[in-house]
């Protein structure tokens, strides 16, 4: 006797195209890391705006979006104001934990900051 299976897979022109899984199963391959269900990252139009015809680096536009000043943003990071200066520039995409860090100084997520 063959125990049932969760499992299809469906064939097209003699080749597997996909596959059927149970909705639970879907679900936890499409987790992120941090637990959340994968989202597609949205930012304000506003933020769009400044980043793209302001000519600031997006770390900036947020962080005027947001009311807040380089020194507060600096302040939360537990960072000197300009080596807070020198990430905002934009010359270069921070390291991945900066950005983390970045992000949670200024209650966003880390994925809006990426450019």
């Amino acid at each position: 006797m063959n125990a049932p299976t969760n499992h299809q897979i469906l064939i097209h022109n003699g080749k597997p195209a996909f596959a059927v899984i149970p909705y639970a199963e879907y679900l936890k391959l499409v987790e992120r890391t941090d637990g959340r269900p994968d989202e597609e990252v949205t930012l304000p139009h506003e933020v769009v705006k400044m980043s793209t015809l302001g000519g600031m680096s997006l770390i900036r536009a947020w962080r005027e979006h947001l009311g807040l000043t380089q020194e507060e943003v600096a302040r939360r990071m537990g960072i000197t104001q300009s080596a807070y200066a020198k990430i905002e520039g934009g010359k270069t995409q921070p390291r991945m934990t900066t950005c983390k860090r970045l992000a949670a100084a200024m209650g966003v997520e880390w994925e809006q900051l990426m450019e």
